[in-house]
């Protein structure tokens, strides 16, 4: 599998290819993709006792402030794998503050195309309370 020929979308900024390194509800374990070899490392072992409310991935040949892709937190009715791709569009956008500085997170739902039940919701303030809660721990 070479996800370094994945584009990073056809109709940008409104809709772009996020692939997917950590599922939604997975255990605390930080994954990240080598773009050299194209395989999934384990990146570190979180301290918290906590699941990701969402699959998180990041937009190919992109560049954010810290130097790498931008990340995506990705919304689905379903977790998705490792290393697959899912075409989204933007919600809203998380700005948080790592060991690197400021490290924006684009918050973003599947197309319609792929699924209809987020149809309504055209910004993060049409996502339920809980679920903005649960992101934002």
């Amino acid at each position: 599998m070479n996800l370094d020929k994945v584009s990073s979308g056809k109709n940008l900024p409104n809709e772009f290819n996020v692939i997917i390194e950590i599922p939604a509800e997975s255990d605390p374990v930080k994954y990240e993709l080598d773009k050299q070899t194209g395989a999934m490392f384990v990146d570190r072992f979180m301290s918290t006792a906590m699941h990701y409310p969402c699959n998180y991935g990041y937009v190919p040949h992109t560049l954010s402030k810290d130097g790498d892709p931008v990340d995506v937190l990705v919304l689905t009715p379903y977790p998705l794998i490792s290393g697959s791709v899912i075409t989204c569009r933007p919600v809203g956008v998380l700005t948080m503050t790592d060991e690197s500085g400021d490290d924006a997170k684009v918050l973003a739902v599947p197309t319609d195309n792929l699924y209809k039940g987020f149809h309504h919701v055209s910004s993060f303030r049409d996502l339920p309370a809980h679920l903005l809660s649960q992101i934002a721990h």
